[in-house]
């Protein structure tokens, strides 16, 4: 017996009854380094336990963190948080059925025929990976997104519509109800609404925080429907919340299969004997690639187009989670592990040659879906003897070989097939991997002060914008460059910020014009009329 087919052996764990597998021969992950981290290993899983008890795991926001529980409600530390998840799953499952039955109709009285969700974050990346891997080609409802302020992008999906807005329903999402690009893009949809005479309310639904803004209006205005999610659930792990299983269930996806594939592994990874725990050993070849401080980003390689998203749903979860500046003892360590990627065997041609030759500053996840085409359609040869599915298991196998014979680390995760089972086990494999991380390195996992500093800043500049279009109104006719418009402005102002501003404005207002000079300090900008 060779010593690569022994090595292989000693560092593949299965997961038999789930279909599941990790194979971390290739990782570089070594036993005395995990004996090394011993202590931290034994803090990190009494910190998981602690925080699936309840105890305050977001020290800075007070808050419980309980996204396992959604899974499992029995986990839950009280009655009503049980309660408050177990009502929550049958009201989605109760209206999903009557959206697709046709109890609950449009106002015209026909049926629904597609869903418009409008989120941002967590609020449209969870469902978005939902639709992408799991909606059939004939769901009931066609599924549709505002995940963006930008109004090109608003247009372009209402035009995808347009002949069916009649027909859609409208989700709003927003935990705080406040999310600036959430009510942007519901303005938008409540004027191309009200554009076609229809009553907004009447195919809207709030999915938010209970006593929210959104939740208020939604009350006010006598929506269609609410739901509301609790303030234990953070918007990263929000895909088994309200969030995800709505916009799941309206588009035909098994939301009981998804919830029981994560509440599989969930039980299984809360095993305390380090090496038959995939997720605390994911978390730890993590550590040892990244020397514990993040020196490698982590590259995931789907090898499903249904996966397409998954790299993007991860940099959110592990980017936000672990990107932090500070320990929970204070001290600044500047944390993270950027993630990136797409899916497999499409990045082979955009980025591995640099992956396998280029500098060796990553770490790479491959995901294999073993079974390559749904068993009833049948196989198809492109070669003699060989498919499709053959080439892309080929592809997989190439790439690892290619990047580990470079040293490159190599992780490969195996699920049977890509249905809402396999997926929810991937989602809760590196939330759970993501959690021990964080353990292991001392910081919070479960807030995001980095994300709250740039909703500031661009509070910021868009007081400017209004304080400089106002100054051009006062003087309309007269030009000015940023400069000038600095020492015209009451109170201090940035000229660079100004300059911006400016740009903005005469790239967007029709009645202010630019005029540019040698230099940005000699452009200079009119308000015309």
């Amino acid at each position: 017996m060779n010593t690569s087919w022994q090595h292989f052996q000693k560092k593949f764990i299965r997961y038999q009854e789930l279909g599941f597998s990790i194979d971390l021969s290739r990782s570089g992950l070594e036993d005395s380094y995990i004996e090394s981290l011993a202590p931290r290993i034994e803090r990190a899983f009494e910190d998981m336990k602690k925080l699936e008890a309840g105890e305050i795991a977001n020290p800075d926001e007070g808050r419980m963190v309980g996204h396992y529980w959604l899974r499992n409600a029995r986990l839950a530390p009280s009655e009503e948080i049980s309660q408050h998840i177990s009502d929550n799953i049958s009201e989605i499952k109760t209206f999903a059925e009557a959206i697709h039955s046709g109890s609950i109709k449009t106002p015209g009285g026909q049926s629904f025929k597609h869903v418009l969700l409008i989120g941002i974050g967590g609020s449209a990346l969870g469902p978005q990976l939902l639709a992408g891997a799991l909606a059939a080609a004939d769901a009931p409802l066609a599924i549709h997104f505002f995940d963006n302020t930008d109004p090109d992008g608003i247009d372009h999906t209402l035009a995808t519509i347009a002949g069916d807005l009649d027909l859609t329903l409208v989700l709003v999402i927003s935990k705080s109800g406040g999310t600036a690009e959430t009510r942007n893009g519901m303005l938008e949809a409540k004027r191309a609404f009200a554009a076609r005479d229809l009553s907004f309310p009447e195919y809207a639904v709030a999915i938010t925080g209970e006593n929210s803004q959104l939740d208020q209006m939604a009350d006010s205005e006598n929506w269609l429907k609410r739901f509301h999610m609790a303030d234990w659930t953070g918007g990263r792990t929000s895909i088994m919340s309200v969030v995800g299983l709505v916009p799941a269930a309206l588009t035909g996806i098994n939301i009981d299969a998804l919830l029981a594939g994560a509440a599989a592994m969930d039980k299984l990874t809360r095993e305390s004997s380090t090496h038959q725990n995939v997720a605390m050993m994911q978390a730890l070849a993590w550590h040892q690639a990244g020397n514990g401080k993040g020196g490698k980003d982590l590259v995931i390689l789907p090898y499903k187009d249904g996966l397409g998203l998954f790299g993007k749903y991860l940099q959110q979860l592990i980017m936000e989670s672990l990107g932090k500046a500070e320990d929970l003892d204070g001290k600044t360590v500047h944390q993270g592990i950027a993630v990136y990627g797409n899916k497999g065997s499409t990045d082979q041609h955009a980025y591995v040659q640099q992956l396998r030759d280029g500098v060796a500053n990553f770490m790479a996840t491959l995901i294999e879906v073993q079974q390559s085409r749904s068993a009833s359609a049948p196989p198809f040869e492109v070669e003699p003897g060989v498919t499709t599915g053959d080439f892309l298991e080929g592809f997989l196998r190439g790439t690892r070989e290619a990047l580990s014979a470079n040293g490159r680390p190599v992780i490969t995760l195996s699920i049977k097939q890509l249905n809402a089972s396999s997926l929810g086990m991937l989602i809760a494999l590196f939330e759970r991997s993501t959690g021990f991380y964080a353990s292991l390195v001392n910081i919070n996992a479960y807030h995001q002060p980095g994300v709250e500093a740039g909703k500031k800043a661009a509070g910021e500049f868009l007081s400017v914008l209004k304080k400089v279009n106002e100054c051009l109104g006062s003087n309309a006719g007269k030009s000015f460059t940023a400069s000038q418009l600095a020492d015209t402005m009451e109170g201090p102002a940035d000229t660079e910020t100004l300059y911006h501003a400016l740009q903005h404005l005469a790239n967007n207002d029709a009645n202010i014009t630019g005029k540019t000079g040698d230099t940005p300090n000699d452009d200079q900008f009119t308000l015309t009329s």
